[in-house]
């Protein structure tokens, strides 16, 4: 179980959102413009840096997830298609992948604190 610690759990959790959001431009039937091309290049970023954070886990790919989480949020409003299905799926799967690299921020923050005590 040691091998399945908190940080692996939130790289798993992102690599699934990474997949969902990949896919949602089929998924829900978005047009083809921004709203889907947004989708599948944030995707495959969250796939690649968990892949990458499960093979090797480093801070600067949770800090690359956050980036994209928060870029997932605002999005919508950026390239116009606010009010849109496209909008509450990215805006939901945005909040999480931010959401689940901030966890990782703080464990590998405290964790780091704690060895620096010892």
């Amino acid at each position: 179980m040691d091998q399945w610690s908190n940080t692996k759990l939130c790289d798993v959790g992102n690599l699934i959102l990474g997949i969902i959001l990949f896919a949602s431009p089929w998924i829900f039937t978005y047009p083809a413009g921004h709203e889907s091309t947004n989708a599948m290049i944030a995707g495959i970023i969250i796939v690649v840096l968990s892949i990458a954070a499960l093979a090797a886990f480093t801070v600067w790919e949770e800090w690359i997830n956050l980036v994209v989480g928060l870029w997932l949020i605002v999005s919508p409003w950026i390239l116009h298609f606010a009010g849109t299905t496209a909008m509450y799926v990215t805006v939901v799967i945005g909040a999480l992948v931010a959401l689940l690299a901030a966890i990782e921020l703080f464990d590998v923050s405290q964790s780091s604190r704690t060895m620096v005590r010892h």
